[in-house]
């Protein structure tokens, strides 16, 4: 079932609809951002069906072409696959913050993955898009950072777009 919502013209693609409650790790103890990547990944492997392997490397080789670390303490690996047959999304709350290389040269702490189908450029633009409407909502951001249970991070980053604008 989707849960796209519309705003105009353009769908927006909801987070409920790349995420699950078993994608998300309440607190990642990674002390790098190797570590936190392999975790991930095979976190990936798990969710998707995919080699860990493959899903630690495509992250890796993105992770070569410059830092996924936006700034703020959030990082948002992505790689494309073949293989799999929609996008899905993984999220890490860090138990401590690690150096990711980050634009602001500051820790993250929050880590969201995007595991796309090799072909999937506009759906992978649209699920980049929604993670980065939902991460300029400060409370949003808080609230993520204050809990270490899954069922609240899951209720948390599945709002429906809408309800995050209070």
């Amino acid at each position: 079932m989707s849960h796209w919502s519309f705003r105009g013209r353009l769908p927006i693609m909801e987070l409920l609809d790349l995420l699950t409650e078993r994608s998300i790790i309440p607190a990642l103890k990674a002390k790098t951002k190797k570590q936190a990547l392999h975790e991930l990944a095979e976190l990936g492997s798990t969710v998707t069906g995919c080699p860990m392997r493959d899903i630690h490397e495509g992250l890796m080789q993105r992770e070569r072409l410059g830092s996924t670390g936006l700034g703020g303490g959030i990082a948002i690996p992505h790689a494309k696959f073949k293989g799999l047959e929609r996008i899905h999304c993984l999220f890490a709350r860090l138990d401590r913050p690690i150096d990711f290389e980050s634009l602001d040269n500051e820790p993250v702490d929050l880590i969201f993955v995007l595991l796309a189908p090799e072909h999937a450029s506009g759906d992978h633009l649209k699920a980049l898009a929604r993670i980065s409407r939902f991460l300029r909502e400060p409370k949003a951001l808080d609230r993520l950072r204050a809990t270490r249970e899954r069922k609240v991070l899951f209720a948390i980053l599945t709002q429906p777009a809408t309800s995050h604008a209070a």
